[in-house]
């Protein structure tokens, strides 16, 4: 059994541990997509915001692909809606229903970023395009990625990013990601033991696996607060363990990212270090695990009727 290196939802108090793992795994300054600046950028502050990667027309496209997802998976296991308007929250696994997210997901813009940082091939070990419906939008409250990933998912190391896709104007209004800068080199433990089929709650409303106000408190005013905004087609990319929120969208603009999580062929998951059962495949990928540039075929019938 592999050691468990950030031990959470075990103890009776949240504990405090530094970060174990490197932030960028490979040689600084060998990149060829990320300039030096922006590697030192991301190490010190786990994440980095790319405004206008996507042009108008690939995002146009792929906003219809998010909305034919929303619409054809109404029943579907993993379209998650919000607690009190049924409004369509998140759609989970959209690059095995659809081939413009397929391809979205090896893009050399994308991948080759993730391929650096991580040092090694890399594969999905989570997809989904989150939606902030105008009005109605709710929170995501502070959390750790990699804290759900490692507990819940069975995530042995800190090898792993997001990267969020803007298709909609992410604007300081309208529900923006806000992140706390530095915070990915502290992990913070969390208390209370993990439910038999917690995700079902937690993708609405996550109460296990968030840090105490305490400690999230001091790292806030340790670190301070930023919220990247910026127009369509722009790409954050944060480390696994960056702690980050969101706030409701109050406002009559809806917004939309899709987002991937990357993680190192290296760190595939195995069991869960603290629940009693992983999380189904499509929030945290177990079966036929292959490098993103060895595409697999998306499921037919999810496919845009044009194609």
């Amino acid at each position: 059994m592999l050691e468990d290196m950030y031990r959470s939802r075990k103890d009776q108090e949240p504990r405090i541990y530094d970060r174990k793992d490197p932030v960028i795994w490979s040689r600084k300054g060998s990149s060829t997509v990320l300039s030096r600046a922006q590697e030192d950028f991301y190490e010190q502050n786990g994440f980095l915001f790319i405004e206008n990667v996507f042009s108008a027309d690939e995002i146009a496209t792929l906003r219809r692909e998010a909305e034919t997802l929303r619409k054809n998976g109404a029943s579907e296991e993993d379209v998650i809606r919000e607690p009190a308007s049924n409004a369509v929250r998140s759609v989970f696994r959209i690059h095995e229903k659809n081939r413009t997210y397929l391809d979205l997901m090896a893009d050399n813009r994308l991948a080759a970023i993730a391929e650096h940082i991580l040092n090694d091939d890399v594969y999905i070990h989570q997809s989904r395009v989150n939606f902030k419906p105008a009005f109605k939008g709710k929170e995501f409250y502070w959390h750790s990625d990699f804290e759900t990933w490692h507990t819940e998912d069975g995530m042995p190391r800190m090898r792993a990013l997001s990267m969020s896709i803007t298709l909609s104007e992410n604007t300081p209004y309208n529900g923006p990601l806000m992140l706390v800068p530095g915070s990915h080199k502290t992990f913070i433990s969390c208390v209370g033991a993990t439910p038999d089929d917690n995700y079902k709650s937690s993708l609405k409303a996550q109460k296990i696996g968030t840090p105490d106000e305490q400690n999230l408190t001091e790292m806030i005013r340790k670190h301070g607060l930023v919220a990247p905004t910026g127009p369509a087609g722009s790409v954050l990319i944060f480390d696994c363990n960056t702690l980050h929120g969101s706030g409701n969208n109050i406002t009559p603009f809806p917004r939309s990212n899709a987002f991937f999580v990357y993680n190192s062929m290296k760190n595939r998951v195995v069991a869960p270090f603290a629940a009693s059962s992983p999380r189904p495949d499509f929030l945290a990928k177990r079966q036929n695990i292959r490098p993103i540039r060895e595409r697999p075929q998306p499921v037919a019938h999810y496919l845009h009727a044009a194609e």
